[in-house]
């Protein structure tokens, strides 16, 4: 195929749709709005009953690469073999290079089954015009990415996150950046991590995924509150959200006889020890658990809150949060929020200016700022306005998305309004 016809940007991803990946749906959504022309390649098949409803906005196609190296393995094996036929001097350069990555790798049929997804992906993509790759977040959709991109013979790019860049091998992300055109991350903190391995290798670009401001106002909602408060987080059930300390924090505020109700939103491997924990503390009768809802079911959450509290952490293995989207939501609905001041929270709630934090793992501190924000109205009316006001100025995401479009066009990715 002439270089001409190549347009498309071609998307890996870990899931299509996924509930907890609402920025991902909203920058293909506002990419296409730019006149990119995206296709996605969907490493998973999805895992919830429903989605949210940007993703029913999107107009580009999806394929969904084969998951088993069992039950698919026949299929794996037989892209594989033709692509070899098809592109021989690609396809042998290609095993070179994962035969280099692959003699210290652990789980090492699970490169394998990456790098026969990715011939997957070359074969079900002829006819695409397939002109550049970016894959979302730096793990696996990262390297199947990768070498999709030798195949093919176009650029490839990434994004990451959060777990995919701190409890990865540093040497394996470092083998990535080496190859990759470009990078792109959603948080300074972030930045200037992957900008200390990479030095002076590849550009970095910080974009904050952003938020719709068109879906979340506080609409002149009382600046305000008052007893029975109303608390809420949404959060998967992993240890770096800090869901324990939370509760542990709850459970000091109702000893001192703060009158609330706290509602859980989400799910997660943790959820047996979350139910467990809440149990011993004696805290069942002022939990509500709705598990995992629509975006529009949260909206209405966020509507008749008085706080928004999450405990993030550095986990055991490294893992650490971003900023996530809910927090940016949150302070754009007019409801306070009390965190920690890990990793890129800090660029967006300010301590005592835009909400409050406190140190990670401290039970005490997270008490206090839960308390302080239910209780002193005077706090809650200079601080609400103040978070609106930064949501707007740094987290809207239809100027982040054009931002992160001229990103790719600075690096040669083809718009079709271009």
């Amino acid at each position: 195929m002439a270089d001409t016809a190549r347009t498309t940007l071609g998307m890996v991803l870990k899931g299509f749709p996924r509930i907890s990946e609402t920025f991902i749906s909203n920058e293909i959504r506002l990419l296409e709005t730019m006149g990119f022309r995206i296709h996605i390649f969907s490493m998973r098949q999805p895992r919830e009953a429903f989605s949210h409803d940007s993703v029913k906005e999107i107009q580009a196609g999806v394929t969904y690469l084969p998951e088993s190296m069992v039950r698919e393995l026949p299929v794996l094996l037989w892209h594989t073999f033709m692509l070899l036929l098809e592109r021989p001097g690609r396809f042998l350069s290609g095993l070179k290079l994962l035969f280099s990555r692959f003699a210290s790798a652990p789980k090492k049929h699970t490169w394998l089954k990456h790098y026969m997804q990715a011939a997957f992906l070359v074969r079900k993509a002829k006819g695409m015009g397939l002109a550049h790759i970016h894959a979302h977040f730096a793990h696996t959709p990262t390297t199947v990415g990768m070498y999709a991109a030798h195949f093919e013979g176009v650029p490839f790019s990434f994004t990451g996150h959060a777990k995919d860049i701190y409890t990865q091998d540093p040497v394996r992300i470092l083998d990535k950046i080496e190859r990759a055109k470009f990078l792109v991350t959603c948080t300074r903190y972030n930045k200037r991590h992957l900008t200390e391995m990479a030095g002076s290798l590849k550009p970095v670009h910080c974009v904050y995924h952003g938020i719709n401001l068109d879906l979340f106002s506080p609409n002149g909602r009382s600046q305000t509150a008052e007893a029975p408060y109303s608390v809420m987080t949404v959060a998967r059930f992993v240890p770096k959200k800090g869901l324990d300390i939370i509760l542990r924090a709850l459970r000091k505020l109702r000893d001192k006889g703060l009158d609330f109700r706290y509602t859980l939103i989400g799910d997660g491997a943790d959820r047996d020890k979350v139910l467990a924990q809440i149990e011993e503390l004696g805290l069942g009768d002022v939990v509500d658990m709705p598990g995992t809802i629509t975006h529009e079911q949260v909206i209405r959450h966020f509507e008749t809150a008085d706080l928004f509290v999450l405990g993030c952490r550095l986990a055991k293995d490294g893992d650490r949060d971003g900023i996530p989207n809910v927090v940016a939501e949150s302070m754009a609905m007019g409801v306070p929020v009390a965190s920690t001041n890990i990793s890129g929270v800090p660029e967006l709630v300010e301590h005592e200016k835009t909400g409050l934090l406190c140190e990670s793992e401290s039970v005490d501190g997270m008490a206090e700022v839960i308390e302080r924000l239910l209780t002193d109205n005077a706090l809650r009316q200079r601080v609400i306005p103040a978070a609106r006001e930064k949501v707007s100025q740094v987290f809207n995401n239809k100027k982040l998305i054009e931002d992160l479009g001229n990103i790719y066009k600075s690096h040669g990715v083809p718009c079709g309004r271009e």
